[in-house]
């Protein structure tokens, strides 16, 4: 078969080569062709190194949904820390971002050698916001917690009690200034420890109509100035200084502009959560996740958020500070399985393409969302789609398209770490297997495309990374590289992510309900110089 790439910039195109090959598809599965469009002129928005964060949580054993207790023992205040999975899982990625938060944070009192309160941990009681009553994080577990991220390598965004001091009204909006004296003496215990902190987040699902209560726009600007002059204060000689991260709620587009207008010189993170697919009961999630018209519904947010920072005077980057595509804990086997990569890894790839620095996942471990087991802290298929991306996709995000099916998901970054382009396929149809050529426009010139041609395997070869399920089950939580199963050795080693190696002039080949990782080292395009 002919592959072709299109310069639409040059007005011209050209075709490489004639190869002959044979398509090895699922049983039953027809074949399509379709063309990515790349345009490598210049980047459309650009990430962190660590775009890849993930969340850890404050539920106790006791927290359940529609009649199911999936959190366990993996708390931050009851997480096995000696785990060799978990700080194997966080080494991998040398660094993960986590961020320490949830619904549970806005309840939380620290230890600390001046507070008055009793620290005793979150007990059950139905009457209260959430289901439970005050809780408190002791500062020898705070100390045990930041040897288990030194010694991983995690950078670390700590999720405060905003709460603190406020009222909450019969419309349960809340009252008052922030105390944050409670707050302000944790900081400096840090500090004083010399416990490293990337940012300090304001707060969990407060913004716009609130979960559990909500406080208005103005009142959270002027807490958060007030957390800006606290962190300037204690870090006042020590660089670099944490991020200063908020609201961490819901997106209200009147709430935010408001926010963002009034925080133009204290904020440098506006984080926003997503659970965009509903609760974890709804028995139609998988349908929604392999629906591309359900997945494009939430660029909107994203669009919106992007515009406001852009009119804005604010300086301050985007961040989804929490997602776990359906609340309430998820659902098993689905949140939790080979299906929700497929929401996963397009999160991350619509993210990325509106200039979302990082991308929290709900969680590490905890609920049915989690990318370790909650009780075996083995890696969940979203584990490893996590670490691939991580590895595999560069700062700056290129414009992508794709002409075919609409059941093709496709975006592009340039390579990390490395030369080249790296391409992500989604494959949301059961019974049909892709064959994707690539086309780029507003190269200016085919000089370095031509590279694609020359006999030299190492300058033709690209690695692609075809991950499927087990027995092409979607609610297995064991997922293939290559074919081959991915899991931890009897030491709880991370196994490594090895590549197969096809020639860059033939199509790449995307199986039913797949996804491929397909790096491109020899297209070298102006976006990624």
């Amino acid at each position: 078969m002919g592959y072709q790439i299109w310069v639409w910039g040059m007005c011209l195109w050209m075709c490489l080569f004639s190869y002959g090959f044979i398509s090895v598809c699922s049983q039953g599965a027809k074949v399509e062709e379709g063309t990515v469009f790349i345009n490598g002129t210049t980047a459309i928005g650009r990430i962190d190194d660590d775009f890849v964060c993930a969340t850890l949580d404050w539920w106790p054993p006791e927290k359940c949904d529609y009649g199911t207790c999936s959190w366990g023992l993996v708390s931050l205040l009851n997480l096995d820390l000696g785990n060799n999975i978990l700080l194997n899982a966080i080494k991998a990625f040398s660094p993960l971002k986590l961020r320490l938060g949830g619904s549970l944070q806005d309840k939380v009192i620290y230890g600390t050698e001046d507070n008055q309160q009793p620290c005793i941990p979150f007990v059950k009681n139905t009457s209260e916001m959430f289901g439970f009553t005050q809780g408190c994080l002791p500062m020898h577990r705070w100390d045990e917690l930041n040897t288990l991220f030194e010694k991983a390598g995690a950078k670390i965004v700590f999720g405060l009690n905003a709460l603190s001091g406020r009222s909450i009204n019969s419309d349960v909006t809340a009252e008052g200034d922030w105390n944050y004296t409670n707050a302000e003496s944790f900081i400096r215990y840090t500090v004083r420890k010399n416990y490293t902190i990337h940012g300090w987040e304001l707060g969990n699902e407060l913004s716009g109509s609130g979960v559990g209560t909500r406080i208005a726009a103005d009142q959270y600007a002027l807490d958060t100035i007030a957390l800006q002059r606290i962190v300037q204060n204690i870090y006042k000689e020590i660089e670099p200084k944490p991020l200063i991260i908020a609201p961490g709620g819901f997106f209200d587009a009147n709430w935010f502009q408001k926010f963002i207008e009034k925080t133009t010189k204290s904020l440098d993170v506006v984080s926003h959560h997503i659970y965009n697919l509903g609760p974890g009961v709804d028995t139609h999630l998988v349908e929604k996740i392999l629906n591309p018209s359900y997945l494009d519904g939430e660029a909107d947010t994203f669009r919106s958020l992007h515009k406001i920072l852009k009119s804005s005077a604010t300086s301050a980057n985007a961040w989804v500070g929490e997602s776990g595509g359906a609340y309430n804990s998820g659902h098993n086997l689905v949140t939790n399985a080979f299906v929700f990569s497929f929401w996963y890894l397009d999160q991350l790839g619509m993210a990325s393409a509106h200039d979302t620095k990082t991308y929290c996942r709900q969680t590490l471990i905890g609920g049915n969302y989690g990318l370790l087991n909650t009780t075996t802290f083995e890696p969940n298929p979203d584990y490893y789609s996590a670490l691939l991306w991580h590895r595999l996709m560069g700062n700056n995000v290129l414009s992508t398209s794709f002409s075919g099916t609409k059941k093709i998901r496709a975006y592009a970054h340039c390579a990390k770490y490395s030369k080249g382009i790296v391409l992500l396929l989604i494959n949301l149809d059961n019974s049909t297997t892709i064959q994707a050529e690539l086309a780029f426009n507003g190269t200016g010139s085919l000089h370095n495309l031509v590279q694609l041609i020359q006999p030299d395997i190492s300058k033709t070869a690209r690695e692609e990374y075809h991950l499927t399920t087990k027995d092409e089950n979607l609610h297995s939580q064991t997922i293939l590289l290559n074919g081959n199963i991915l899991t931890v050795n009897s030491s709880g080693d991370i196994p490594p992510l090895e590549p197969e190696y096809k020639n860059s002039s033939t199509p790449i080949k995307v199986d039913p309900f797949s996804i491929v990782f397909a790096h491109i080292p020899s297209v070298v395009l102006p976006a990624c110089r």
